[in-house]
């Protein structure tokens, strides 16, 4: 063949080329796939980089790893997920997990729908059981004297109302009861006078003996025994003016008292006061008037109910946490003063949408559910949660009743999803990866041009 028709036969080829390159061409031969689809390796490091043949990283130099080319909406070979084409969700940084069926029932993947439910806000902590101040009574005298007997000779001895709990012997008593007999004796003397104004001047002395009496403390009726005996008692009883039991014991056999001394603390058991240690973050929760459960570790199955009646308006300073007050009836005196007992605050909040505790993920700045879209479409989302109530956690925003989130393998679900975000940014940040020697170099049409060999 001379030089000539070698001339012919390249110029012939070129116009083949040529018109292969236009339309006609384009519609003669089919286009190129991408070269993200073409490819069937990629770095363990750098998931970035993928090539169409084996080789090293250029990067790190690692050896490229086959992966099979998934196909539209199949599953991936290297997480189990599958790839239609949605890679965002609806939180910053997460992205749309899609699971196979196998993979889902791998994982233990479950689902609960939000629902509307009875709001109730249980605050549990401990309690200390107290004697009701305002049943708490302390014995005095209002008179100098000496303890002549104890009828009430120890300490958590119960007492009725009108025992006696000693005898007193009293000089100023002593003499206190002389001048009544005397002012009773002249009374009526002067009654049998006739004269009207001179008996009402006896009247009016003893009254004033006897309201002395009275005002010391001595009962009518010892008055009246006094009146019936007709001379003076050298020793008084001091009685307790409520029934109780004894708590705290000062007085002792011979001493000498006044009335400044307290000789006995007698508390009424039958009702006291539970104090709670409510944290200030509670507190909110905590009002007047709600009702509160107790029980003691001692007694199981054992419950007493009782309103809250008070919140101190002070914040301990080493624990952080608030008095509350809760008043309990103690018929059958099972529980006693200085007991630790669990308390349950129990705060109505309505009615309102609850989102099952095991569905939230909190992350501090911020909390995450996943929302079940079906086909196996997990959606990642940011919610707006309340207080924690005793189904879970109270709805603000976020979710709509009946969506179903996932309440189980979340935490693994979460890592899967920023693992994806972070890969989308990647390779939407990435140059596109270096075409092979080898491989045909596209047109602006995107079909392939063929490189004539320069020999």
């Amino acid at each position: 063949m001379g030089t000539k028709t070698r001339r012919t036969l390249w110029g012939a080829a070129l116009l083949a080329a040529a018109l292969g390159a236009g339309p006609a061409g384009a519609c003669r031969r089919p286009a190129a796939p991408a070269a993200a689809e073409e490819a069937r390796y990629r770095c363990p490091m750098h998931p970035t980089y993928v090539s169409a043949k084996p080789g090293d990283c250029p990067i790190c130099g690692m050896k490229l790893v086959r992966v099979e080319s998934p196909a539209p909406g199949g599953p991936d070979s290297a997480t189990g997920t599958r790839r239609d084409g949605s890679e965002g969700g609806g939180a910053l940084g997460r992205a749309v997990v899609v699971l196979t069926p196998e993979r889902r029932q791998l994982l233990g993947v479950r689902s609960e729908p939000v629902r509307r439910t009875a709001l109730e806000r249980v605050i549990r902590t401990v309690g200390r059981v107290a004697v009701d101040e305002r049943r708490l009574h302390h014995i005095h005298t209002k008179y100098e004297g000496y303890v002549e007997h104890l009828h009430v000779d120890f300490t958590g001895k119960f007492v009725r109302r009108g025992e006696p709990l000693l005898s007193i012997y009293s000089p100023e008593l002593v003499a206190t009861q002389q001048e009544y007999l005397l002012a009773w004796r002249a009374q009526q003397r002067l009654a049998a006078s006739g004269i009207p104004s001179v008996a009402r001047g006896g009247v009016d002395l003893l009254e004033a003996a006897r309201q002395r009496l009275r005002l010391l403390d001595i009962r009518p009726r010892d008055i009246q025994a006094l009146e019936a005996a007709g001379e003076v008692k050298r020793t008084m009883d001091l009685h307790s003016e409520v029934s109780g039991y004894v708590v705290a014991k000062m007085a002792l056999h011979g001493m000498r008292i006044t009335p400044a001394d307290t000789l006995f603390d007698i508390a009424d058991l039958s009702h006291l006061w539970v104090l709670a240690d409510v944290y200030e973050s509670d507190l909110p929760q905590v009002r007047l008037g709600m009702k509160a459960d107790l029980s003691v570790p001692y007694l199981p199955g054992k419950r007493w109910q009782g309103p809250v009646t008070y919140v101190a308006p002070t914040v301990e300073e080493k624990t952080r946490t608030v008095k509350v007050r809760v008043e309990v009836d103690n018929v059958d005196h099972s529980l006693k003063p200085e007991m630790f007992a669990d308390v349950l605050l129990r705060s109505d909040l309505g009615t309102g949408l609850v989102l099952p505790e095991g569905a939230v993920i909190r992350t501090g700045d911020r909390d995450l559910v996943f929302v079940d879209r079906g086909d196996g479409r997990l959606e990642p989302r940011d919610v707006q949660v309340g207080t924690r109530v005793q189904a879970g956690y109270q709805v603000l925003g976020g979710v709509s009743e009946g969506e179903r989130v996932v309440t189980s393998a979340n935490f693994l679900l979460d890592s899967e999803s920023s693992l994806k975000a972070a890969l989308s940014a990647m390779a939407s940040a990435a140059p596109p990866p270096a075409a092979d020697p080898g491989a045909a170099a596209p047109d602006v049409s995107g079909s392939p041009v063929a490189q004539p060999h320069r020999h």
